[in-house]
């Protein structure tokens, strides 16, 4: 009678492709995009997101091989354990639980503070509160329910970036108006200060942020132990890693900084936000400050789960 070495396998691959997107699409996109083009201009922050897509695929290729070989839930611990020694194991799992439960409380805190702005009598730490009793219940229930519930929050992530990159792509080319243009933009922000208004060093201050926004992919090699069918679903999961990452990352990045002055870009406010108000969409900071409440749901669902 052959023993049992892993946990129960409950994830489809429906769920890993999802979870693997929603994992890399977070606030480092919805956010701190606007700071990326500030920094490095628009054809700058264009090289940075595809330096990082490309460095990003090369390390998901490597983790991919290691998964399907050992699909085991802790990835990274078990194989520097096994390859380099015990010691070496337990530092990277301990740094990486770190990595998540710091990250937690901050996710938590800006969930209580998004909450703030239309129940501002309510306090933050009761929201916080709240979305923790949530988040735990969903994860201790069964690997089933936190795949759904990933499942659905990502999805309302890719529905919001494909509707932003549409209405996007339609403004720039004059289909659509644009508050504060008589014509359409087309590409005249990308050359208006020259190719790089900020020097080409904006790339490189910029790589931290980029790889930030990054961060999340590697949960594709978490998720190996649970998985059913590993050596099919997990290099699925990580072949399109890199054309997801095109698509979502650079393809609204393109026109974010198409639309949206150098300038003008910053962290005070989505630029989602502002390329949403500029064309006309109604209630359009209160529909982001929605999507960005499921991606910090969503990282605080794959935050804990990572964790355990």
């Amino acid at each position: 009678m052959s023993k049992q070495t892993h946990l129960s396998r409950q994830m489809e691959s429906r769920h890993v492709l999802m979870i693997s997107l929603g994992g890399v699409i977070g606030t480092g996109l919805f956010l701190s995009s606007g700071y990326t083009i500030h920094q490095a201009g628009p054809i700058g922050t264009l090289l940075a997101y595809t330096i990082g897509a490309i460095l990003v695929y090369l390390v998901m290729l490597c983790l991919g091989e290691l998964s399907v070989a050992m699909p085991y839930t802790g990835a990274f611990h078990v194989y520097a354990k096994k390859y380099i020694g015990p010691g070496t194991g337990f530092t990277v799992a301990i740094l990486y639980w770190l990595t998540w439960t710091i990250a937690l409380g901050s996710e938590f805190t800006a969930a209580g503070l998004i909450m703030q702005t239309w129940f501002p009598h309510i306090a933050t730490w009761i929201w916080s509160l709240v979305f923790m009793v949530v988040i735990f219940t969903v994860n201790a229930l069964s690997v089933r329910w936190f795949a759904e519930a990933e499942f659905w929050f990502a999805s309302i992530k890719v529905i919001a970036i494909v509707a932003f990159i549409v209405l996007g792509g339609l403004a720039m080319v004059g289909i659509l108006p644009l508050h504060g243009h008589t014509s359409a933009p087309f590409l005249s922000n990308y050359t208006r200060n020259g190719w790089f208004p900020t020097g080409f060093g904006g790339v490189f201050t910029t790589m931290l942020t980029v790889n930030f926004a990054f961060s999340g992919t590697e949960l594709i090699g978490i998720t190996a132990g649970e998985t059913k069918d590993p050596a099919h679903t997990i290099p699925t999961a990580i072949k399109t890693t890199l054309w997801r990452l095109i698509i979502f990352f650079i393809g609204s990045m393109f026109v974010m900084a198409a639309l949206i002055p150098y300038k003008q870009a910053g962290v005070t406010q989505s630029p989602f936000v502002l390329v949403f108000k500029a064309i006309g969409i109604p209630y359009a900071a209160d529909l982001m400050n929605f999507v960005v409440l499921t991606a910090i749901m969503s990282a605080a669902n794959s935050g804990l789960y990572a964790s355990t």
